[in-house]
């Protein structure tokens, strides 16, 4: 069987990947990124360098002109700041009942639908992605809880003739315990880009980047990715 995974260049969907690889071989996984308008290319280049790492196939997709709509702050046409806190303060000023300002919307349900249609297209059964426990927390990404896991792999799986479904490994998980499980596999975490800023350098003050880091130092290990 062949696996599909949505491969944002980050921590999570690289581990996603690196266990596909285990599980399958990296002749039968395809990792798909996609371009969704964001402000910067760095995660599809770091996408790119993990993809050549495994030796997988790769394919691109651009979805941007459906968020063109959206002000949310991690969008080229963006009219707001992108928060420099974490997500844990984010979560306490909407009261955990909306999602965070870098909340793209609905972008799990787009990607893993376009997914679907590709993963048939390329005699896949099963599609990854990395969504987990800490994105889900207090409502900051809809789109990662197990609900919505469960109610997309049911769609997926009977739209689809029950030829598809979809794994999202990680969905009770924090970060720090993907990592734990991408450091046994000897992820290449030195080739990821998780930084909502498209500097040289991550900028380590936006959500993203300090809960990578927390995840990191809660093993134990400095992020090979900073230099």
């Amino acid at each position: 069987m062949n696996a599909l995974v949505l491969s944002s260049g980050g921590v999570d969907s690289t581990t996603a990947l690196a266990m596909a690889v285990a599980k399958y071989g990296k002749d039968h996984v395809i990792a798909l990124s996609v371009s969704y308008g964001q402000k910067h290319d760095k995660e599809l280049q770091a996408a790119k360098a993990v993809a050549e790492y495994y030796g997988v196939e790769q394919l691109f997709l651009d979805l941007g002109l459906i968020f063109q709509y959206s002000n949310c702050s991690l969008l080229r046409q963006s009219t707001e700041d992108i928060p420099q806190e974490s997500y844990a303060k984010q979560i306490q000023q909407t009261g955990g009942k909306t999602p965070v300002s870098t909340y793209v919307p609905f972008r799990n349900g787009l990607f893993l639908s376009a997914a679907a249609s590709i993963a048939l297209s390329k005699d896949c059964g099963v599609i990854y992605y990395g969504a987990h426990a800490d994105d889900a927390a207090g409502a900051a990404y809809p789109d990662c809880s197990p609900a919505f896991h469960q109610a997309m792999n049911q769609a997926i799986y009977e739209g689809s003739g029950q030829l598809l479904h979809v794994e999202a490994p990680f969905v009770g998980m924090t970060k720090a315990e993907i990592v734990a499980i991408g450091l046994d596999l000897k992820v290449p975490y030195h080739l990821t880009w998780s930084c909502y800023e498209g500097n040289e350098t991550p900028c380590g003050k936006c959500g993203t980047c300090i809960d990578r880091a927390k995840a990191f130092a809660a093993n134990g290990v400095a992020d090979p990715a900073i230099h």
